[in-house]
């Protein structure tokens, strides 16, 4: 009987200790916790680098307005070095090991691609802020949540000043990366839209740093315009290749890169007059942009790309879910994600049935005596654009 007794007091120990330590568990588990991998390291780390900030922008924000739903906000940011292996590794760990309450996508459009068929399969909705590859939303995916302008839209902008210039003569070349090509097969079906002679539509091997043979093409091609679809290398690249052969067309645009203050200090003057895309600007004064741009300068002592305005997006868009659902329940998150209008600092957000972003447009800019104009659209412009 009084061995009994032990065993039972000895149980009636154990059970409480194991209640006690479940209880303080949970009730330090305070923070709503948010996964991520950027390519913080290798080809796109300029741009990686940009979003990171964004989204540390956006916790130290979110955080000082007293977190969502009364619980602070941890964004945990790993470094994939630009490689879809190390990225598809360290999703699924953040997912079953680290049981992470929501994801935001990586980096680049390839990276993308290789990480959803993860998130499907655990049913996590991932928003995608730093990826606009139209493929993206042609496999079916429930939980591919896009916020911002898909990459075949990008040059629309600028293909229209081009036709308002009597511009009618382009090469189209890109990248055979996702988001390159889907930036050259939207300017490509943009192009006969707008009725203009396309005589050259070409793709090269990613990584490929010499571009002078595509250069000499152009050139004797008789291009007027020439639209360049990749990121930060290709814009860099194709500018040197042009100044090799001692050759400028009447309008040069490369997507992403130029838009990038790197493209300035790689090129210095050359890089005056080319184009590219955009698809944030303070200047637009949307609720909370000039807040962010000034809290970015403060922080960082630079005025941000439009990738960590994008990232900063990408936060207040789930931000507002949560508050709009009222819990941290990832199937009624999806469901306020599919059903949302809402404002972003980049402007509106609003996806269909696909996840894709139906709302939001971007800008195109030009570099113009060591500053970055925008050129289109004319509401917003603060140059006109020189060819």
């Amino acid at each position: 009987m009084r061995k009994m007794s032990y065993f039972f007091i000895a149980f009636v120990i154990i059970f409480s200790l194991f209640f006690s330590v479940k209880s303080s568990i949970t009730s330090t588990d305070d923070s709503i916790r948010i996964g991520v991998t950027l390519s913080l390291t290798g080809k796109f780390s300029v741009m990686g680098n940009e979003q990171r900030n964004g989204y540390k922008i956006w916790e130290k924000n979110v955080n000082e307005r007293g977190g969502i739903l009364g619980k602070k906000v941890k964004v945990t940011i790993y470094d994939d070095g630009g490689d879809t292996e190390t990225a598809k590794q360290i999703y699924e760990r953040m997912i079953v090991k680290e049981k992470m309450d929501f994801l935001f996508g990586p980096y680049s459009s390839p990276i993308t691609h290789a990480v959803l068929p993860i998130t499907e399969r655990f049913d996590y909705p991932l928003i995608i802020s730093g990826a606009g590859a139209s493929s993206i939303w042609e496999k079916g995916y429930k939980n591919a949540i896009g916020v911002y302008t898909p990459s075949d839209r990008v040059a629309q902008g600028f293909l229209e000043l081009l036709v308002k210039n009597n511009i009618k003569k382009v090469a189209i070349l890109s990248a055979d990366d996702p988001h390159s090509r889907d930036v050259a097969k939207g300017a490509l079906s943009f192009a006969k839209k707008f009725d203009m002679d396309v005589i050259m539509f070409e793709s090269f091997k990613k990584d490929t740093r010499d571009l002078t043979s595509l250069a000499i093409k152009v050139r004797n091609s008789g291009a007027e315009a020439l639209l360049v679809g990749g990121h930060l290398n290709e814009a860099i690249d194709m500018r040197l290749a042009l100044k090799k052969i001692n050759y400028y067309p009447k309008a040069y645009f490369a997507s992403v890169g130029a838009a990038l203050d790197e493209y300035y200090k790689s090129l210095k003057e050359d890089a005056n007059l080319t184009f590219s895309s955009s698809l944030w600007t303070e200047k637009a004064g949307f609720s909370g942009a000039k807040k962010f741009y000034e809290d970015y300068l403060k922080t960082f002592n630079k005025p941000p790309a439009y990738h960590a305005a994008l990232a900063y997006a990408g936060g207040q868009v789930l931000e507002e879910a949560i508050r709009r659902k009222g819990t941290l329940d990832r199937k009624k998150i999806r469901e306020a994600l599919f059903n949302m209008d809402t404002i972003t600092i980049i402007g509106r957000f609003g996806i269909d049935h696909t996840g894709r972003q139906i709302r939001q447009h971007g800008f195109i800019t030009q570099w113009q005596k060591g500053k970055k104009e925008i050129v289109w659209p004319d509401q917003l412009a603060t140059a006109n654009p020189i060819f």
